[in-house]
């Protein structure tokens, strides 16, 4: 609105003019002051007649409507004081509406209307206005409205600074308060007519005051908020201010914020997520449903949580990188001592891939007792491969879902365990190992087991299907590698999918082999040591393997190493220096007294004739096991105890009756068995023992206690008898072979046709200071393991002696 300052001169109503009927002009949302001149655009009807009715005489008075809503307004709706104005110029608009500028003369009250159509007319009273006398005190007023406009004007970037002179050169009191209030554009209508009707200069100068500083206070404030919006400007980035402002907006519209910036992350990240085209499309139809959906609906967080899980796995992300085969055989020399198979195999693969890189992932299954290095080998081939490696554990896992994930639908759903692995590796072609999967469990939720067919068949896993996701992603790439320390309890369907590595126990030279090459410097630095400080000789460690463990593996060898170099530390700590070089005394004083004397033990338990060493298999690896007979006066009984399952009953009942039936040949009255009871015990007996290998060992118990030969010392047998006294294969040869020669024994009875097991899967190494000896009936055993005159039952006994004296037991 643009307003100026009018002339100098007072224009007074000459006599006789309070008779006259002036046109009253009405306007909306304006008042006019007097001396001010005010652009007006005229439109209504019947003030497009007022205007053209306006002869030389151009006086008229400007009145504004209490509501400006109404286009027809009567006498009762215009304010009662106005101002009379002279219409200067009049200019016709386009659309039939006439521009007028029309300058204020003075205030005036409305007295009688004397017409109201086409337009109003109404004479007039002037209103004088109550001038106060001079004094400071009204000065100060004035200079304070004169002070805070020119503030207002200088801190506004819409008001002219011409305003803050014109107002300067005012003055007389009623004239600035006039002026100020006609240039203020945030005084309100109501308030600019309360200005205009009061009358009194004084109480109108307190009045602009009081307005002017609410206003100024307002545009401080509204300096300090864009002051802190130009700061936050400055601070980060142009597109962070617009969004600032856009967040405000909304806010102000009442909608959500964000939204549409979070849906265009989204649609980034699915374009540069390299997803197959039928993931994509659907990755965007469900982003479409995202960008229509208000964020307060329940489904907004499961459809942004899905589609991020979309965006986020690596649908074509691989380690990439050829391998040099070379390399990857040292890192597995370097982390892993023996266990060639695997390795072969691990260098096979990676050969192949290096002719064909599209090849499909093997899926191999690590078979072995605990502790053999079956899980630090799976991080061990991720090295050699350069491939990231993630583990899962399966032990304990009931839950079909944990495989394959739940469906969307349910509350708090996740993809699977596999599809985790995934999101974790960040490569669709990590080493991924499934630990434990022969202690998968299955109940009511489903079977997990029956859930890895998919994940674990190279013809079915390029369209792995997780239930969160709905679509296919490919784990063809995925190197898959799960352990087991047994198979029977893996389902035939899964076992048939997956590619058997067995890994056997250790001996004691390998062992030995192990603990110097990883475990003492292990334990040595996680214990705080230095090389300086204790040394290991090796008689010492394998004094270790054969006295203090009894396993398969090296994870009591390496407590035991541990436990040792923790008694060095707690020295060092007491103050006593000194390198400690561990001998056999300091072995017995930190570790305690003998734990195992395996020589001694069957020396001292075969001195009685019926008592014969066996060789069992175990989850943990190979074991021996006595096998005890006994007599007594009775009739004919036969009792079998020791937790012996159904298959070693069955096995020992044919072993019984093979000795009844060829009593004659072996030298026993056939009346014996009539009159006497036979007792066949198996300790310990709190542990369930099964399987026919344990046949030749009962049989030749059984003939030991009748003959009365004691069996040959450090001697141990298995193998499976028939009725007719042939001795069948068995599994197991190596672990069972290697316990034998963990337990000390010097001769093992084997069945013939186990020859290949032992040449394929024993070293000469493992077979040194053992001999194998090969039978095909239980009479060959009994050549073996018996004496067959006087003077070998002599050296037998000097050789038990011996033993006896060198490993004496309590």
């Amino acid at each position: 609105m643009a307003h100026q300052e009018g002339s100098e001169r007072t224009v007074r109503a000459p006599e006789g003019q309070d008779d006259r009927a002036l046109p009253v002009l009405p306007v909306r949302d304006t008042v006019l002051f007097p001396h001010a001149v005010l652009p007006l655009t005229v439109g209504r009807e019947s003030s497009v007649q007022l205007i053209n009715s306006l002869g030389d005489d151009k006086t008229i008075v400007v009145v504004a409507q209490r509501e400006a809503r109404i286009d027809a307004p009567q006498p009762s709706d215009l304010y009662t004081v106005g101002t009379l104005a002279v219409v200067h110029k009049v200019v016709k608009m386009p659309n039939q509406s006439l521009f007028v500028f029309a300058e204020g003369l003075e205030r005036v009250r409305l007295a009688e209307f004397a017409q109201l159509s086409p337009f109003m007319r109404a004479r007039v009273e002037p209103v004088p206005e109550a001038i106060p006398p001079k004094n400071s005190e009204l000065e100060a007023l004035q200079r304070n409205v004169l002070t805070l406009f020119q503030q207002i004007v200088a801190g506004s970037p819409t008001l002219s600074d011409e305003l803050s002179t014109v107002a300067m050169n005012i003055e007389e009191a009623g004239r600035l308060v006039d002026f100020i209030a006609s240039s203020l554009p945030s005084l309100s209508t109501p308030d600019k007519q309360d200005t205009l009707e009061t009358m009194d200069v004084r109480v109108r100068l307190e009045k602009i005051n009081q307005h002017l500083a609410k206003e100024l206070e307002v545009q401080q404030l509204r300096n300090k908020i864009q002051s802190e919006v130009q700061d936050r400007v400055q601070q980060t980035q142009r597109e962070y201010y617009l969004r600032e402002q856009m967040k405000a907006i909304q806010k102000e519209l009442g909608e959500q914020d964000e939204g549409a910036r979070d849906t265009e992350e989204l649609r980034q990240k699915i374009e540069n997520a390299g997803m197959p085209d039928e993931v994509k499309k659907e990755a965007l139809k469900e982003l479409g449903r995202l960008s229509r959906m208000s964020p307060m609906a329940a489904d907004y967080s499961v459809t942004r949580n899905y589609i991020e899980w979309l965006a986020v796995l690596p649908w074509a992300k691989t380690s990439g990188g050829e391998v040099d085969i070379v390399k990857a055989k040292e890192i597995l020399d370097a982390d892993h001592y023996d266990l060639k198979k695997v390795k072969d195999r691990i260098l096979d693969y990676l050969s192949v891939r290096r002719l064909k890189p599209t090849m499909k992932g093997p899926i191999l299954c690590f078979v072995g007792p605990p502790g053999v290095g079956k899980t630090s080998l799976g991080k061990s081939i991720a090295r050699a491969l350069g491939r990231k490696f993630v583990r899962l554990s399966l032990g304990g896992v009931h839950d079909e879902a944990e495989i394959r994930g739940h469906r969307r639908t349910y509350i708090g759903a996740l993809p699977g365990q596999i599809i985790q692995g995934i999101r974790r590796a960040e490569t669709k072609d990590p080493v991924f190992m499934l630990d434990e999967i022969d202690k998968v469990g299955r109940d009511f939720r489903g079977d997990p087991g029956s859930a890895l067919l998919e994940a674990l068949d190279p013809e079915q896993n390029t369209t792995f299907r997780d239930n969160y996701l709905d679509v296919t992603f490919d784990l063809s790439k995925v190197l898959f590698i799960t352990t087991a320390n047994m198979l029977d309890p893996i389902p035939e369907p899964l076992r048939d999918r997956m590619e058997i590595i067995e890994l056997q126990g250790y001996t004691e030279e390998e062992k030995v082999h192990i603990a110097f090459q990883y475990l003492v410097p292990r334990q040595i630095e996680e214990n705080g040591l230095t090389k300086d400080q204790i040394e290991f000789p090796e008689d010492v460690v394998s004094h270790i393997i054969r006295h203090y463990t009894r396993e398969a593996g090296v994870r009591n060898l390496e407590r035991n190493i541990g436990t040792v170099c923790r008694k060095q530390a707690r020295r060092i700590a007491e103050g006593k220096t000194e390198k400690l070089v561990v001998t056999q005394e300091i072995v017995h004083e930190f570790l305690g007294g003998i734990k195992i004397r395996s020589e001694g033990e069957i020396a001292e338990r075969t001195k009685s004739p019926g008592v014969v060493v066996g060789l069992a298999w175990t989850p943990s690896g190979g074991d021996i096991l006595f096998v005890e007979a006994g007599r007594m006066k009775g009739k004919g009984g036969f009792t079998i105890t020791g937790q012996i399952q159904d298959v070693m009953r069955e096995s020992m009942q044919a072993a019984h009756s093979w000795v009844r039936a060829n009593a004659k040949l072996l030298g026993i009255d056939e009346d014996f068995f009539a009159n006497h009871d036979i007792h066949i015990h198996v300790p310990a007996g709190a542990i369930p023992k099964d399987g026919p290998s344990a046949g030749v060992t009962i049989a030749t118990a059984l003939i030991s206690l009748l003959s009365g030969k004691p069996v040959r010392p450090l001697t141990a047998m298995t193998g499976e008898i028939t009725l007719s006294g042939n001795v069948l294969p068995i599994g197991g040869v190596k672990e069972k072979v290697l316990a034998a020669k963990r337990a000390g024994v010097v001769d093992v009875i084997l069945p013939a046709e186990n020859k290949t097991n032992v040449e394929e899967d024993l070293t000469p190494e493992q077979l040194e200071k053992i001999n194998v000896h090969y039978v095909k009936t239980i009479f060959d055993v009994l050549r073996v393991a018996l004496p067959s005159s006087v003077r070998e039952e002599k050296q037998d006994e000097a050789v038990r002696e011996k033993v006896l004296t060198e490993q004496p037991v309590a």
